[in-house]
């Protein structure tokens, strides 16, 4: 997973900033389980859907953070 800067992400509150990360990791994820299933990389079909997983579980962080009002 790589990150570039953005200014603005930094001044969203924790549950948009892991709610907006949760959508790009699943999006990440898709595209690599695709491109995987596609090659026929099952290694990287793996890495795909370990990734859209790891993106719904930082989407429900966020989910949550936002309902204690973080």
């Amino acid at each position: 997973v790589t990150f570039t800067y953005n200014p603005s992400f930094n001044s969203m509150k924790a549950s948009t900033r892991n709610k907006a990360a949760g959508n790009s990791n699943i999006v990440k994820g898709k595209v690599k389980a695709a491109a995987g299933k596609a090659t026929g990389k099952v290694g990287l079909q793996a890495k795909g859907r370990a990734q859209e997983t790891v993106g719904r579980v930082q989407k429900a962080v966020g989910r949550d953070q936002k309902a204690k009002g973080y």
